[in-house]
């Protein structure tokens, strides 16, 4: 078999376009170094590219103008990412015949763009694409390739890196093996790291490290039902370590060829796997869920009909019923023609990440960041730039609460074997929110019983409703919120009164844990409570739009009990003439009621008194105790 034949074997070592005779001549090769370059491609046909490296570095020094050698030692470095080694070696051959090497500026090119040399690599597709009667595959590719390599050079000027360094660590031996590791998941605290194993290369298990003092403990598998024979993977652990959602493949109980599957952490481990539903699955290919910090939202790519491309991102909302809403696509400014996967919301609740091939990039699965707005509705996906994407596929990719460190599986040079998971430091201009987190407590207030509840998380600012989230059966709850600003957090419950109260937290730390415990009180006679999110300006007594929330929840409550009386009272602190004060305390007392009778509250169930300063809580001597002091009232009069 002759050189040129093994030439065209190996399509990824060299350009299809035909060769014509130039000034280097084929036949004119040393036969032994011919004999050895035959030998190599038998190597290579292995995959042993070292090992065909190595014998055609040996043709070479026999004939040191056998160009074919020289493409074919460029082509098995590309192979392995060397690109350097690549580029080296079409270097050479172009030096011994550049018209001849014509051909091969479309592989070239690749090269220099994998090192992210974006310039040059554009200049050589251009010259490769100068060539008559290029076939139609060619021509696309070279052409695919072009807009690629332009793509990168504008977002450069766009976007300098300046002093940002892409530098991933590998996450070590505790985390990485001699087999594949990949699909990262964090809980909030950052301390707790679940991920795929290919075990023994061929079953998918889930393997988890905690972090202690720094330092990851060795991963080992998870406990209880969850790892089974069949392939487990591409999994999500909710922020509170309490759900694992994750693919199931060619499961017995499945819709489609790859479902997802949801497992609950228990006194034993993770519960055995439980099929999300017809809601959720189709009769495709559905994987690569991530979760809502609050757990109200599902994300996961799809290639159901209906969509876009191929494979899109869809989101399904936990329900009160506790079940999933039928799934919704993300619309066009997230999914394309090509295929979207790996979708990963961060703690923000704001901020998805995502592979796609379908939006402008590099030139295979680029890494995409979208940013959810109002009435979530999803932002332009911007590509996060070379070198985090590069001309290869990238994969899932995950961001800590801490808004900076990311997460996500390589076959790096530095490899334990296969793909590894390594950490990195994100650009400032492609993170999410930072975010602090809340956790604490429902609880009954008479017995100190804990309640599984809803609780709503308001910015004041905006009334935007932003997380609503569900307790556990014991009354526990932990939530992320975004950091710079003051939340209203309400609880209703049947048979208590709404718990609400606002939490200055614009000035707090980020990356830190606040502890707010929420009781509740039983809806009966004389209870009472503040009514903490009702403004208004100094000495005026017209409501300020930011009470809106805390009126609405008041008037489900008389709604919904409708034997309910009340009595809504004015408070003061003790500035200004005490016959003002009780004045205006009775007019914002009012002020109350006549919103509820505005939508529909019969007046005969509502009354209202001013008291002025005349019963303070807290002494007058300081800000904070005089804030106290100015406050609305509900008390219970009949129920």
């Amino acid at each position: 078999m002759g050189i040129l034949r093994f030439c065209t074997i190996f399509l990824f070592l060299i350009s299809p376009v035909l060769i014509e005779a130039q000034q280097y001549d084929p036949v004119k090769v040393n036969k032994k170094a011919a004999a050895l370059y035959e030998k190599a491609i038998a190597r290579a046909q292995e995959d042993d590219f070292k090992g065909g490296i190595v014998i055609l570095k040996e043709a070479v020094k026999i004939d040191p103008r056998f160009l074919d050698a020289y493409l074919s030692i460029a082509g098995m470095y590309g192979e392995m990412k060397d690109y350097d080694g690549a580029i080296e070696n079409y270097l050479k051959a172009k030096s011994i015949d550049a018209e001849y090497f014509k051909d091969y500026n479309l592989p070239f090119s690749i090269n220099l763009a994998g090192k992210g040399e974006f310039t040059r690599a554009l200049e050589s597709v251009n010259e490769f694409l100068t060539i008559p009667n290029l076939n139609s595959q060619s021509r696309l590719a070279g052409e695919f390739r072009q807009k690629s390599y332009q793509f990168a050079i504008e977002y450069s000027k766009q976007k300098p890196l300046l002093d940002y360094k892409f530098e991933p660590q590998n996450m070590g031996d505790s985390i990485n093996s001699v087999v594949s590791e990949y699909f990262p998941t964090l809980t909030i605290d950052g301390n707790e790291l679940i991920f795929t194993r290919r075990v023994k290369n061929y079953n998918e298990d889930f393997f988890g490290s905690v972090r202690v003092d720094g330092k990851w403990s060795k991963a080992l598998p998870l406990e209880g039902d969850i790892n089974t024979d069949a392939n487990e993977g591409a999994q999500t652990i909710s922020q509170d370590g309490q759900w694992l959602i994750f693919t199931g493949c060619n499961f017995r109980d499945g819709f489609g060829s790859c479902d997802l599957y949801i497992s609950y952490l228990t006194n034993d481990g993770w519960s055995a796997p439980v099929n999300l539903g017809p809601k959720v699955n189709s009769d495709q290919w559905d994987t690569a869920p991530t979760l809502s910090p609050d757990k109200r939202d599902l994300y996961f790519a799809s290639s159901r009909q209906g969509g876009y491309g191929g494979s899109d991102i869809y989101v399904c909302h936990y329900l009160s019923n506790g079940r999933w809403s039928d799934a919704e696509n993300l619309g066009p400014e997230v999914n394309t023609a090509g295929n979207e996967s790996c979708p990963f919301i961060h703690a923000d609740n704001q901020t998805l990440y995502f592979t796609s091939n379908g939006h402008l990039g590099y030139g295979g699965d680029d890494l995409f960041v979208s940013k959810k707005g109002p009435k979530n509705t999803w932002g332009k996906a911007m590509n996060l730039g070379y070198p985090i994407n590069t001309i290869e596929n990238e994969g899932s990719l995950i961001v800590a609460a801490d808004a900076r460190t990311a997460y996500y599986a390589s076959d790096r040079s530095d490899s334990r074997g296969g793909l590894d998971i390594y950490t990195f430091e994100l650009r400032d201009d492609i993170r999410p929110a930072r975010t602090l987190w809340v956790k604490g407590k429902v609880f009954d207030k008479k017995t100190s019983k804990g309640l599984p509840s809803a609780i709503e998380l308001t910015a004041l600012a905006s009334q935007e409703v932003l997380s609503k989230v569900q307790t556990d059966e014991t009354g526990n709850y932990l939530v992320t919120l975004p950091i710079g600003k003051d939340y209203a957090f309400n609880v209703n419950r049947k048979g208590y009164l709404f718990f609400s109260d606002n939490f200055s937290l614009s000035q707090r730390a980020p990356d830190s844990t606040y502890h707010i415990d929420i009781p509740l009180q039983p809806l009966e006679a004389n209870a009472s409570i503040v009514l903490k999110n009702i403004f208004f300006d100094s000495k005026e007594f017209s409501l300020k739009p930011e009470s809106t929330s805390e009126l609405d929840k008041l008037f489900v409550l008389l709604r919904d009990n409708p034997t309910l009386r009340i009595q809504i009272s004015g408070h003061t602190d003790n500035v200004g003439k005490p016959q003002d004060n009780l004045t205006l305390s009775n007019n914002r007392a009012q002020a109350v009621v006549k919103y509820l009778v505005s939508k529909g509250i019969d007046q005969q169930r509502l009354s209202f008194k001013g008291f002025g300063e005349t019963i303070p809580v807290a002494d007058n001597v300081t800000e904070e105790g005089r804030a106290q002091n100015r406050r609305t009232e509900m008390k219970v009069l009949s129920h």
